[in-house]
């Protein structure tokens, strides 16, 4: 399968398992703020098709790189840095996969990192939905202080809420595999026949 099909295919697993939209009442966000519509990516990245090609396409965007090495903020971007990184095996090319803990302060003797990732290494900050930026930007942090060199972000999902540009004053490169509007232009295809406040046979 194509780079273009792989992503038309992961697409249709978020959409399926991992996105929801409702107008009323919207969800609350982390962030504090509400929004009509609801990523939880790790019922895709958790997923055996979802991981599959999340691997692939990953190891895609990343086989011509100077890269050795994947990881993020724990939990989100684990299960794609693990992925990543199998694929990578299999197609002859490793990159290591490696996890930026949360509660560093908790346990004064145990690493901030967790992997085979060492000082002066060219690694890819994960991340599984940009919104403001906030987990992406820690991970970039302590990997920087741990002496590593950030090459880029990749995230799987792009919320398009500034996360993007904040992070990109930190990191010149920074890839989404899907955008919101990506998906939300798919969920709109798949719901064209029903319309607010129509009548429908056997709705609600």
């Amino acid at each position: 399968m194509s780079h273009h099909h792989l992503k038309d295919r992961l697409a249709e697993i978020i959409l399926e398992k991992s996105f929801q939209y409702r107008e009323d009442p919207p969800f609350k966000l982390t962030s504090g703020k509400t929004s009509n519509y609801y990523f939880n990516c790790k019922t895709t990245t958790l997923d055996p098709e979802g991981m599959n090609l999340i691997g692939n396409i990953l190891f895609e965007m990343l086989r011509d790189t100077e890269v050795t090495a994947a990881g993020g903020l724990t939990l989100g971007a684990d299960p794609i840095a693990n992925a990543l990184s199998l694929v990578s095996y299999q197609r002859g090319k490793p990159i290591k996969s490696f996890i930026v803990r949360k509660d560093v302060k908790d346990h004064g003797t145990k690493s901030a990192i967790e992997g085979n990732v060492t000082t002066g290494e060219r690694v890819v900050i994960i991340d599984d939905v940009i919104t403001t930026g906030g987990s992406t930007l820690t991970a970039i942090e302590i990997v920087t202080k741990a002496g590593m060199v950030v090459d880029r972000v990749i995230a799987l999902v792009d919320r398009e809420e500034g996360g993007k540009e904040n992070i990109e004053r930190c990191v010149s490169r920074v890839d989404a595999v899907l955008t919101r509007t990506e998906i939300m232009n798919l969920y709109k295809e798949r719901h064209t026949t029903t319309y607010p406040g129509s009548s429908q046979a056997g709705s609600g």
